[in-house]
């Protein structure tokens, strides 16, 4: 079968989590003896792989602003057509929307006989998802459960919608019990994150106790995207700044997608500080398949995915709000990140001094991320996308 995913904004080893699930997905399918096409915008890169094929109708600025994303399309008629010549040319039976934007769901522009698929990544209620669910694609796949039960929250027509997790970009390869013993001690805490304010790292390092005794070391790395210009040379710039003030932190730069697995799994634990629900988790996923404990809130779709394999922070909400799945608006902004971000701290020391506690864990996060190898999601995406599940079979939706 010959699949195709389309994502403007995709490069390899792009810091950003529907860029890295693509990837990890299509490879996956590649495996199993598929072909899987990614079509993103120009202009084509010197490291552009094999079956990356850059559109000459759309260039996007570098980096992209949000804010210019309708400027993008004015005039859509020129990437329709050229998105359709490129279908037909490489004889495609399903093609994927990554996105209601980026993905071109709201454009849909598939040929006919060819059948279509919209990934949804990240809740929005945006005209771009109103349209591109009204081009009624044969299948739409969520990240998680947990993102189909907030889009049904906020109004949207869920029937019929399948998780589907992220893949792993490889099967990742754990420590042995001896070795995870001497990063229980001595190793050091990571963290990766995209240079985002709702990645909590800012909160995170203000938080840092003093005398934590143990090295601290950030991946923090700016994608071709942003909220505002400079935003994310800004973040960085004041995160180093305050890694400064203590001997044992290190901010360091991006690293390559298929470099995140080994690197944490040379972590005594991962932290993801997320100040905002993650609505899957590729991280936490990624320390997990190394058999490294995460510690995280719980919110989002991570009490799913870490299960026993860690430890869930509960947020502190200011008291006179209530709590909502989300925790959305008023809510979420009642939240006061810098003394959650203390209590993740004490979390991540109270498990790395409970060696039963923590190997534990470690055990148990291969088993939370067993059914995610890319091979294994892309046999699901094969089968939702195939017609042969119906919504009460769906993974996630049983």
């Amino acid at each position: 079968m010959n699949v195709a995913f389309v994502l403007l904004t995709h490069s390899s080893d792009e810091p950003a989590g529907i860029e890295r699930a693509v990837a990890s997905l299509a490879s996956g399918l590649r495996e199993i003896g598929h072909r899987a096409l990614i079509i993103a915008a120009g202009p084509p890169r010197a490291e552009d792989e094999h079956d990356l094929v850059r559109l000459a109708s759309l260039h996007l600025p570098h980096p992209l602003l949000f804010d210019d994303l309708p400027q993008l399309f004015a005039d859509p008629e020129p990437v329709r057509r050229e998105v359709l010549e490129i279908l037909t040319a490489h004889d495609i039976n399903v093609v994927c929307w990554a996105d209601a934007v980026v993905g071109l769901g709201f454009l849909s522009p598939a040929p006919p006989g060819v059948r279509t698929a919209l990934m949804v990544h990240f809740l929005r209620e945006d005209d771009h998802m109103r349209r591109s669910l009204a081009q009624r694609p044969d299948a739409v796949l969520a990240v998680s459960p947990f993102l189909i039960d907030e889009a049904a929250r906020t109004g949207l027509d869920t029937t019929g919608w399948h998780a589907l997790p992220n893949a792993l970009p490889s099967t990742g390869q754990a420590p042995c019990h001896d070795e995870r013993e001497r990063l229980r001690r001595t190793g050091p805490v990571r963290i990766v994150a995209r240079a985002d304010p709702y990645k909590g790292i800012a909160e995170l390092l203000n938080a840092l106790p003093e005398g934590f005794g143990r090295p601290v070391q950030i991946v923090l790395a700016a994608a071709a995207f942003e909220l505002g210009r400079g935003m994310q040379t800004e973040l960085i710039n004041a995160c180093r700044a305050r890694a400064a003030a203590f001997p044992n932190v290190e901010v360091l730069p991006a690293i390559p997608w298929l470099g995140v697995q080994p690197f944490l799994a040379e972590a005594a634990l991962t932290l993801v500080p997320s100040t905002r629900p993650e609505t899957f988790g590729n991280v936490a996923a990624e320390s997990l398949s190394v058999g490294t404990p995460v510690v995280a809130y719980r919110f989002g779709h991570l009490p799913v995915l870490v299960g026993g394999a860690g430890r869930l922070v509960d947020l502190d909400v200011l008291s006179g709000l209530g709590r909502s799945s989300l925790l959305t608006g008023n809510t979420l902004e009642a939240v006061d990140f810098a003394d959650n971000a203390a209590r993740l701290w004490q979390a991540a020391a109270e498990l790395l001094d409970n060696a039963d506690a923590y190997h534990a864990a470690s055990a148990q996060a291969l088993h939370q991320v067993s059914d995610q190898s890319s091979a294994a999601v892309a046999e699901n995406f094969l089968r939702i996308t195939a017609g042969s599940l119906t919504p009460a079979t769906a993974p996630g939706r049983a």
